[in-house]
């Protein structure tokens, strides 16, 4: 029972973090096309001026983290390994919190957008149009990425508290362990000892023996 529950909460969290990992692709590819779209807007100089602005190397590397994140609580729930479930669980909670920072200072301070630096490209203020034309999509997109990484952080609380299951270690370490011999052999095999071999030479000479002393 135990170890058909410890399967079911692996693949859950392997499910759940996958919706992590998709999000960080789809963050990874809208980087890539920002940053083409940068680099056909400046004509592919190579200067200074002409290197990418800080919003498309934030999404970049937030993409990058989040596949990076899914690949690890993938790893984690498959090997239910304490110390790795740990790591995760402490990397999940460091981007919610993150994300909560990043919620409340939009929605508390009115002049959130000086907090950010001047983005050259404009490509930030597109992004914002984008999320104030298609604010309830955006926000049900958001609550269910943020549902995925609490649930995430769920799961890999209960599967640490159940441990790896020890059980299959010890199948497979009777399946591997070598065949003993036993420590008594059948008499039956055992090798004749000199003296025994040599009982009927003996017998001979006795008998040679007797016949000389009778003549």
């Amino acid at each position: 029972m135990a170890r058909m529950l410890r399967s079911c909460l692996q693949s859950l969290l392997k499910l759940v973090n996958s919706v992590i990992g998709l999000t960080g692709m789809g963050m990874i590819l809208y980087a890539l096309w920002m940053l083409r779209a940068w680099f056909k807007q400046i004509g592919g100089g190579g200067g200074f001026d002409s290197s990418p602005p800080w919003f498309i190397y934030t999404f970049l590397g937030l993409g990058v983290f989040l596949c990076l994140l899914t690949c690890s609580g993938h790893i984690a729930a498959e090997t239910a390994n304490g110390h790795c479930l740990s790591c995760y669980m402490a990397f999940v909670f460091l981007l919610v919190l993150l994300e909560a920072a990043i919620t409340a200072d939009i929605f508390l301070n009115r002049n959130w957008e000086e907090d950010f630096p001047e983005d050259p490209s404009g490509k930030f203020d597109e992004f914002k149009n984008f999320v104030r034309l298609n604010f309830e999509m955006c926000k049900w997109i958001g609550l269910s990425v943020v549902a995925a990484q609490a649930l995430s952080m769920f799961l890999a609380m209960v599967l640490r508290a159940l441990g790896p299951d020890h059980e299959s270690y010890y199948d497979s370490d009777d399946d591997n362990e070598p065949a003993r011999l036993p420590l008594l052999r059948s008499q039956s095999l055992r090798a004749p000892s000199p003296i025994e071999s040599n009982l009927p030479l003996n017998n001979d000479w006795s008998v040679r023996i007797h016949d000389r002393v009778s003549k």
